[in-house]
C-alpha cells in the first residue's frame, strides 16, 4: 500500500473498450512494430527503408518519419488492419517504438545530451481511394479515416501542451507532468487539493493553475477542409469539416491546394453557441479530423489530373486517338453537340480546355499558359448552354453568375474565425478553388464595375494578392476564364456600334479572343436550326442521346491525360511564320494610317502572346512536343474570325481602346463645342445639337457618343423624356 495516499489525479477513461489487461498486447504490438521499422525492406530491395528515413531525418532535426499503410500491410495485415480500427491506441505505441528506433540507429551523438532523444512524429500515407466526406457516419469515429478535398481556410501555428505542471495557489503542492490527449482535447483541472498538512486549514475549491515554464508544448494549426466540387450533388452545399494538424504537418498546405487527408475521425464537445436546447447539449459533439498524413495534389497545368489515374489500355488508347489525322474536328464536334452551328466558338472553347504552356522565365516572371474567352452578343444563342457544358467536361471548373457573384466571392476573402478566438483566417473564393481548371462567369455585364477590376489581377498574372487585417499573402488562381455577356440594350444594335459594350478596355484586353454572336436572320439557316432542335426534342428520352464522337466521360479523361502529359512549344518555322505574320499586320495598320483610314485593333503583344497560346494547345490536342505551322496558321484564322473580326467591323472600335489619334481629337473638339455651346444649368434641345453638328461636317455618331460618354461622367443629364439635355456641371 505503499504511495497510495500520495498525492495525484485520478480519472476514468469511459470512451475506451478495454481498462485494463492491455499491458502484455500493448508490449507485443510496440515490439511488432518496432521490427516493422528497423527490419522492413521493399521486395527485391536491401535498404532498410524506414531506418535509413529515421537516421536521415533525425541527423537533418526533422523528428518525423513517414509510414506506408501498404507497406505495413504487405508486412504484418493484423497490425495495418488494427491501426486502421484503433489509430488512436496503436499510433503512441507508434511513435514509442520510433523513438527506440531513432536511439539505436543515430548512437552516437555528440550534440547536447547523448541519452536526450526527441519524440518521433509518426505520419502515415496510403494509396488507396478516398472515401466521400458525405459518408462519414457514427461509425467512422475514432477510424482511420482518407478523404480528398480543397483547404479553404487556414489558422496560424498555435502552441498546445503534451504535458503540463500545476500547482496549488494555497499550499504550493505540485503536481508534475499531466500528460494532455492529443487534438483538440483539453485538460479538466482537478477541483480540490488532496493534500492534508497538520496544523493547516484545508485549500479552497479550484485551488490549481498550470506554470507555463514548465509545460511542453508542440506547434499545431487548424484547418477547414470543403469536399471537391465534383463530388457535391447538384444544387447542394459543398459541406465542411475541421482539420488538426500538429508538429511536421503544420504549414503543409495553403487555402486553395487540392490535398488527401488521412487522419483519424474525431469528435469534441460542442461549442457554447447556440439556440435553446442545442446550446451545449450533453453527448452532442462536433466532428474533427486528426490528421496524420496530408497529400498535396501536384503543382501546375497537370494539378487537376493529380487524382486521376490511367490505366495502360486508356493510355495506349488516347495516344492511338491522339495520332489520328481528325482528332481536332473531332474533338470541336464532341464539344455541345446538342447545339447547333457556332464551329469556331467551339473550336476556341477546345483551345481553352487543353489550355497553352506554362512558362517560367529565368528571372523568375511567369507567362500564363490558359486562355480567355469571351461571348458577347444576342440572348437565345446558347451562350450560357456552351458555359454550362464546359462545367460538366472540364476536369475542374467553377460556374458562377455576374449579378451573384461579389469580388471576395470571386477572388478570396479574410473573415473573422469567432469559433477559435475571434482571429482572422483567408477563404478563398471560386477563382482560387478552380485552380488548374476553368471559371465560367455567366451574365459578365451584370457584375459591378469594382467586382470587375478585382479579377485584373488573376486573369492576367494568375495569382490573388490580398494585405487586409494584418494577413499579407499571395493565393494561386491558375484558371481559365469563360465569361458570356450581353450587349447594353440586350440585343446588339448595329446603328449604336461600340456603344453596345459597357466594358473597360482593361479587362478586355486580357481575353485572348472575343466573340460577337448575332441571332442573324437568314430563311435557309432557321429551318436548319428548327429542324435541329426538334430532332433534339423527339430524342430526347430516347436511348441513343445526342453526342459527339466522344462521350463526355471519355473527353473529360482525355483532357486530363493531356494536360498532365504535354507541354508544348512553338517550332523554329512556327516562330518565323508566326513573327512575320505579326510584321505584315503591324506595317498594314501603319499604311492604313498614313493613307487616313481607320484603324482597326492593332495586334500587340498582348495578342501576339494569345496566338502562342492557342498554337500550344492545338498541339496538346495532338500529343505533340512542338507546335507547327499548321497550328500556327489555325490559331491565326482563330484570332481573325474573332477578335480581329470584330473590331474591323467597328463593333469594338473604340470600347478597347482601339480609337484612332484621328478620332481621339475630333472627339475633344466636339466635347469643347458643346461645354461652349450652353453654360452650368441652362438646356438644349438633342436634336438642335444633333442638326448643327451636322452643318459642320461632324459625324453624328461621334455626337452621340461623346453626348453619351458626357451624360455617363454626370456632366449633362436627359430631361423631358430624353428629348432635352440639361447641363450639369
Amino acid at each position: 500500500m505503499d504511495g497510495f495516499d500520495d498525492a495525484g489525479v485520478f480519472f476514468s477513461d469511459n470512451f475506451s473498450e478495454s481498462q485494463a489487461g492491455d499491458g502484455g498486447n500493448n508490449m507485443a504490438i510496440k515490439k511488432q512494430l518496432r521490427e516493422f521499422l528497423r527490419d522492413f525492406h521493399p521486395q527485391g530491395n536491401f535498404t532498410y527503408k524506414y531506418r535509413d528515413q529515421i537516421k536521415n531525418n533525425y541527423l537533418r532535426n526533422e523528428f518525423y518519419v513517414e509510414v506506408s499503410l501498404n507497406d505495413l500491410t504487405s508486412f504484418n495485415a493484423e497490425l495495418a488492419e488494427k491501426i486502421r480500427k484503433t489509430p488512436g491506441d496503436v499510433l503512441p505505441l507508434f511513435e514509442e517504438a520510433a523513438k527506440e528506433v531513432a536511439d539505436e540507429v543515430t548512437r552516437p551523438r555528440s550534440e547536447g545530451n547523448p541519452d536526450d532523444v526527441q519524440s518521433m512524429q509518426v505520419t502515415l500515407c496510403s494509396t488507396e481511394v478516398g472515401s466521400n466526406m458525405r459518408h462519414l457516419s457514427s461509425d467512422s469515429v475514432s477510424k482511420l479515416v482518407k478523404i480528398p478535398g480543397i483547404i479553404v481556410a487556414a489558422t496560424g501555428i498555435k502552441a498546445k501542451a503534451t504535458t503540463i505542471t500545476i500547482q496549488c495557489r494555497s499550499c504550493r503542492n505540485t503536481i508534475p507532468n499531466l500528460g494532455i490527449q492529443p487534438g483538440f482535447n483539453g485538460y479538466m483541472l482537478p477541483r480540490k487539493c488532496n493534500t492534508e498538512q497538520a496544523g493547516r486549514p484545508s485549500c479552497p475549491l479550484d485551488p490549481y493553475f498550470i506554470m507555463p515554464d514548465k509545460c511542453k508544448c508542440v506547434d499545431f494549426q487548424s484547418m477547414k477542409l470543403q469536399e471537391t466540387p465534383d463530388s457535391v450533388p447538384h444544387g447542394e452545399m459543398p459541406r465542411h469539416c475541421s482539420l488538426y494538424l500538429e508538429r511536421s504537418l503544420v504549414e503543409k498546405a495553403v487555402p486553395g491546394n487540392r490535398v488527401n487527408i488521412l487522419g483519424i475521425y474525431c469528435i469534441r464537445k460542442q461549442n457554447k453557441a447556440g439556440k435553446g436546447s442545442q446550446r451545449g447539449a450533453v453527448g452532442v459533439r462536433d466532428p474533427y479530423i486528426r490528421v496524420l498524413g496530408i497529400e498535396v495534389m501536384t503543382d501546375g497545368p497537370g494539378r487537376a489530373s493529380g487524382h486521376i489515374v490511367f490505366t495502360g489500355e486508356e493510355e495506349e488508347r488516347f495516344r492511338r486517338m491522339a495520332a489520328e489525322p481528325r482528332i481536332y474536328e473531332r474533338i470541336t464536334k464532341s464539344i455541345a453537340p446538342s447545339i447547333y452551328g457556332s464551329d469556331d466558338i467551339k473550336r476556341a472553347i477546345a483551345c481553352l480546355l487543353f489550355g497553352g504552356s506554362r512558362k517560367r522565365l529565368p528571372d523568375g516572371l511567369i507567362r500564363r499558359g490558359d486562355i480567355n474567352v469571351l461571348l458577347l452578343g444576342d440572348p437565345g444563342t446558347a451562350k450560357s448552354q456552351l458555359l454550362k457544358f464546359v462545367e460538366r467536361v472540364a476536369p475542374i471548373c467553377v460556374y458562377t453568375s455576374g449579378k451573384g457573384s461579389s469580388a471576395a466571392g470571386l477572388t478570396a476573402s479574410v473573415m473573422r474565425d469567432h469559433s477559435r478566438n475571434g482571429g482572422f483566417v483567408v477563404e478563398g473564393g471560386a477563382m482560387v478553388l478552380a485552380d488548374g481548371g476553368v471559371v465560367c462567369i455567366d451574365e459578365f455585364d451584370k457584375m459591378k464595375e469594382d467586382d470587375r477590376v478585382a479579377i485584373h489581377e488573376a486573369m492576367e498574372q494568375q495569382t490573388i494578392s490580398i494585405a487586409k487585417a494584418g494577413i499579407t499573402t499571395t493565393l494561386n488562381s491558375r484558371c481559365s476564364v469563360l465569361a458570356a455577356a450581353n450587349s447594353v440594350c440586350g440585343r446588339w444594335d448595329d446603328t449604336k456600334g461600340e456603344e453596345n459594350i459597357d466594358f473597360m478596355p482593361t479587362i478586355l484586353s486580357r481575353f485572348d479572343t472575343i466573340f460577337i454572336v448575332k441571332d442573324v436572320h437568314d430563311e435557309q439557316r432557321d429551318s436548319t436550326l428548327a429542324r435541329h432542335v426538334m430532332g433534339i426534342h423527339i430524342n430526347a428520352s430516347a436511348d441513343k442521346a445526342e453526342e459527339g464522337e466522344l462521350s463526355v466521360a471519355e473527353l473529360k479523361r482525355y483532357i486530363s491525360f493531356c494536360r498532365s502529359r504535354c507541354g508544348p512549344r512553338l517550332e523554329e518555322e512556327a516562330a518565323k511564320k508566326l513573327n512575320d505574320e505579326y510584321v505584315l499586320v503591324r506595317r498594314g495598320h501603319r499604311d492604313a494610317e498614313e493613307e487616313g483610314g481607320r484603324l482597326a485593333i492593332p495586334i500587340t503583344v498582348r495578342q501576339l502572346e494569345a496566338i502562342i497560346r492557342m498554337s500550344e494547345s492545338l498541339a496538346k490536342m495532338e500529343l505533340k512536343p512542338f507546335a507547327s505551322i499548321t497550328h500556327v496558321n489555325e490559331a491565326i484564322r482563330l484570332f481573325k474570325v474573332s477578335t480581329l473580326s470584330s473590331a474591323k467591323s467597328g463593333e469594338l472600335a473604340g470600347a478597347e481602346g482601339f480609337t484612332t489619334e484621328e478620332d481621339q481629337e475630333t472627339i475633344g473638339k466636339i466635347e469643347k463645342q458643346l461645354k461652349r455651346r450652353f453654360a452650368v444649368g441652362s438646356q438644349v434641345s438633342e436634336h438642335s445639337i444633333l442638326s448643327d453638328f451636322e452643318k459642320q461636317q461632324y459625324n453624328n455618331k461621334m455626337v452621340q457618343k461623346v453626348i453619351h460618354a458626357m451624360v455617363g461622367r454626370g456632366e449633362l443629364a436627359y430631361r423631358m423624356q430624353r428629348r432635352m439635355l440639361y447641363r450639369l456641371k
